[in-house]
């Protein structure tokens, strides 16, 4: 049994430009990035390489049109294709260093050769995607009214940095929705199936480090964590180790189609579910492994292994609040459409749950929830 994989090198620098000083960027790069990124952090380091900005072509999350117009706009032969950027311009990018790009949709349905010929640099500028050590990518595909991730050995990056300086102008919603997103990678892969002795090792230390960071910004508020931006930025990493390894499961799955249907940022579609899943699943079996975790969690904040779940939503709440699903538009004869595309287009992330979750306990969850 495969116990963990973790292929790109990581690497850490405290500053922006440490990192172009020592991966010598220039000429034969294409850095993606942002422009709000770029401005304040590499334009007085004279760079020579080339720069998309993402934001020119659509804002939100990833979506297959997207990242066909970026691609369009790609001029040259790019020896290395630097990410810097939060869970948008990573997913992109791994999509940017294979030879057959376009057009995407055969990509997904593996209609064509999925061939690496560019060197891939990921540097995440949000705590939260974890991104930059999987392999997957995921899209919005327009057409088909859903997200869709792809995941192939291919789109490894062949290193991952990691630079605190960049989160230090994060806004703090932003900051809240990318942290707990890597809190539920970091969940949902202890609860896998698939998850090892080495994979918890990463989630529960990301549980840990995110959980203490919240309690701390509680406490003191917002301004707290600018001393734990770099705690906060390795949780992610650890947490994107665990998941890369053993998975994620229900949440993101039905997280799925409320993000595709109506733009919710992908940690806050996430976050809208969490609870609602993780009740479902002790409802069924309290006593496997969620157990343990339930413990774990319950140390840190100080109740009850029978309260766990209450209070963590209470100090989530104090980070950012959770709203029910009708407050985005969603729909309740909606639901059912949400729960069959569930069970019939996210079957790669429910293989991943803790206790089989049949159609009916996926509606009642979204009807809790709702």
């Amino acid at each position: 049994m495969k116990e963990l994989s973790i292929k790109p090198e990581i690497f850490s620098f405290d500053t922006c430009k440490e990192f172009c000083e020592e991966y010598k960027i220039g000429e034969g790069d294409l850095i993606i990035t942002n422009e709000y990124i770029f401005n304040p952090y590499f334009t007085d380091l004279g760079i020579k390489a080339d720069v998309l900005y993402q934001e020119k072509y659509g804002a939100g999350e990833p979506s297959d049109e997207m990242a066909e117009a970026m691609y369009a706009d790609m001029k040259g032969d790019y020896k290395r294709i630097i990410a810097i950027g939060g869970g948008t311009i990573i997913d992109i990018s791994k999509i940017f260093a294979l030879k057959n790009v376009s057009p995407i949709l055969d990509l997904y349905d593996r209609k064509v050769d999925i061939v690496k010929d560019k060197e891939l640099v990921l540097v995440p500028t949000t705590c939260g995607t974890g991104s930059e050590v999987t392999n997957i990518a995921i899209l919005e595909l327009k057409s088909r009214h859903t997200k869709l991730g792809l995941a192939v050995d291919e789109m490894y990056a062949d290193s991952a940095v990691l630079i605190p300086e960049l989160l230090r102008g994060l806004p703090f919603k932003f900051f809240a929705t990318s942290s707990i997103d890597a809190l539920i990678h970091a969940l949902e892969s202890s609860l896998s199936p698939k998850a090892t002795p080495y994979t918890e090792m990463f989630g529960y230390k990301a549980i840990e480090m995110i959980l203490r960071g919240y309690q701390e910004i509680a406490k003191n508020g917002e301004d707290a964590r600018i001393p734990l931006l770099k705690d906060f930025l390795f949780a992610s990493n650890y947490a994107g180790i665990a998941f890369g390894n053993a998975g994620c499961a229900a949440v993101h799955a039905m997280s799925y189609p409320l993000g595709g249907t109506y733009h919710v940022p992908h940690g806050e579609a996430n976050y809208c579910l969490l609870v609602g899943v993780f009740k479902a699943y002790m409802e069924i079996d309290p006593n496997g492994k969620i157990r343990k975790l339930n413990k774990f969690i319950a140390d840190i904040l100080g109740c009850g292994e029978d309260v766990v779940y209450d209070e963590l939503e209470k100090l989530l709440n104090r980070i950012i609040q959770c709203k029910p699903l009708h407050e985005y538009g969603v729909k309740e004869e909606e639901l059912e459409t949400f729960t069959d595309n569930v069970m019939e287009k996210q079957g790669r992330l429910m293989a991943n749950n803790y206790v089989e979750l049949p159609r009916e306990r996926v509606y009642g969850i979204y009807k809790k929830l709702y």
